[in-house]
């Protein structure tokens, strides 16, 4: 074949040859002629060359080397080369990819359902035993699996791009969402879940593991008041400080030296802090795509200067007056038992709006000395008493505020009876139905709502003291507390008789600074 010659080869020898001999014009066209006539015999055959390439290239070993059965790769103690890590690593993927071959994939994926389905009930059996108001809503259901599935799919994105960068990935956002929806309980224990499922999919599990687990813990503990922004700032420095530090604890554990350490992994552990801080908007967008509420929406809400609070302060000048000082003592009584500080503040100030309809029928808004209770029935005034509970809510969900403050509205006065009008009534009918004279409930269902019941209770009977001493006070709070304790009215709430006396002792202390007591001493 070494004397076959190329048409192009062949136009540039006959050119070459008749170049002086001839005029260019007659030598063009002798050489098109020619051309014309003459054509190729020998041409490429495209298939076999492309079939004599592919067994060329699979006669070319893939591997540098080989290992018998039983060969010693490395021996313990013994330091790790460049060649043995590459064995090493050689052997991994062999292995991975013998437990992956077509007859156990369906075995191992089987395998790996199970285990996520297990880990994923036991999400469902915590809030089943321990939150059963999350559990039987399935927007709230929906949205943690959403937050766990978010992670999981952000975290996989990055180990296909680049496994090195999976510190990127804020996986502390997590447990700040469900801590500021729901509580840090759920919110850790969400957390948990999620880091062991990521552990089949990360390199080096144990180590990330370890450091994702620690950051949520410190997440839980540091980020108490979200919607304070230095808080979150902080917060987010600490947890960025935890990672540096056990990332460098890991790091001289294996390698038992500081030669070799990836400071740009310092770097990634930066920008997941930064990326941290995005839980703010983040928030925000959940409220409105799930309809649930933050503290941060109720910071918005407890705004006095709200159209709904400015409403209820120029109709019933009286029950905007009372709302604020039940918020001033529930919010020292949810300080003082750890409750939610600021959604009993809201529920306080909102839980009387249904008083606006009729705000004379209520004794704290009567400023001319006519009573309009003298004009109906017993049966006909408490009806209107009972009402401002049913006006209440309608009013809320008009202004569309959340359900977590409309359930201090529906709660404040439990299944409570309205005792005057029904004593009233029934020295003048001994047939009176008590069901006409009763609120319809439900009772407090949650530490937050029992307190508001206490409270508004308290501050509204309060009124009526007359030389008010610190023993008649206390009396006072003792009795009104103890009968509504007595009536079950908080029976369905998680609250304990330990906390109940340490509510008691802020309303009492409270009251005496209302009423500017000084201690009394016995003589």
């Amino acid at each position: 074949y070494g004397e076959l010659i190329e048409i192009s080869e062949l136009r540039k020898q006959i050119e070459d040859f008749y170049k002086n001999s001839i005029s260019d014009d007659i030598r063009n066209k002798m050489i098109s002629l020619f051309f014309d006539i003459v054509k190729p015999n020998v041409a490429i055959n495209e298939s076999l060359t492309q079939k004599n390439l592919e067994e060329n290239l699979l006669q070319i070993s893939q591997t540098r080397g080989s290992i018998e059965k039983e060969q010693l790769i490395i021996s313990k103690g013994q330091v790790i080369e460049d060649e043995e890590y590459k064995i090493l690593n050689s052997l991994k993927s062999e292995y991975e990819s013998q437990v992956w071959n077509t007859a156990n994939y369906n075995w191992v994926l089987i395998a790996y359902t199970l285990l996520v389905a297990l880990a994923l009930l036991m999400l469902l059996l915590f809030l089943r035993k321990y939150r059963m108001s999350v559990f039987l809503n399935n927007t709230k259901v929906t949205f943690i699996f959403f937050n766990i599935a978010l992670m999981i799919f952000l975290t996989t994105l990055v180990i296909n791009y680049n496994s090195q960068f999976i510190y990127v990935v804020p996986l502390c956002i997590l447990p700040l969402v469900l801590k500021a929806f729901f509580d840090a309980r759920l919110g850790l224990f969400a957390h948990v879940l999620t880091v062991l499922l990521l552990g089949f999919i990360v390199p080096n599990s144990y180590e990330y593991m370890f450091l994702q687990i620690i950051a949520g813990i410190v997440t839980i503990l540091t980020v108490s008041e979200l919607y304070k922004r230095a808080n979150l700032f902080i917060s987010v420095g600490q947890i960025t400080f935890i990672y540096i530090i056990a990332y460098f604890a890991f790091f001289v554990i294996h390698e038992g030296q500081l030669t070799g350490l990836k400071w740009e992994t310092f770097g990634l552990f930066v920008l997941c802090g930064l990326a941290t801080l995005f839980v703010q908007p983040l928030i925000y967008m959940y409220e409105k795509i799930f309809g649930l509420v933050s503290d941060v929406s109720l910071l918005e809400l407890s705004d006095t200067n709200s159209k709904l609070l400015k409403e209820l302060s120029n109709r019933a000048p009286g029950t905007f007056h009372h709302s604020l000082n039940v918020a001033n003592l529930a919010e020292a009584a949810a300080n003082e038992i750890g409750a939610n500080t600021m959604l009993i503040r809201v529920g306080a100030l909102y839980h009387d709006i249904g008083k606006m309809f009729n705000p004379t029928y209520f004794t704290e808004n009567q400023s001319t000395g006519i009573n309009p209770h003298e004009e109906l029935s017993s049966t006909e005034s408490a009806k209107v008493i009972i009402d401002h509970t049913i006006k209440g809510i309608e009013i809320a969900k008009k202004n569309n505020l959340p359900d977590r403050v409309i359930d201090f509205i529906r709660t404040h006065h439990g299944t409570s009876v309205v005792y005057f009008f029904y004593m009233k009534e029934k020295a003048n009918n001994e047939n009176v139905k008590i069901e006409d004279f009763t609120y319809p409930g439900p009772k407090p269902f949650s530490k937050e709502t029992a307190i508001l019941m206490m409270c508004d209770s308290v501050e509204a009977a309060s009124k009526s003291l007359k030389e008010p001493t610190s023993t008649k006070i206390n009396e006072f709070v003792e009795s009104i507390i103890n009968k509504q304790m007595e009536s079950g009215q908080f029976l369905n709430a998680d609250i304990t008789f330990k906390e109940i006396q340490s509510i008691k002792k802020v309303l009492k202390h409270k009251l005496a600074n209302i009423y500017h007591l000084r201690i009394e001493y016995p003589e």
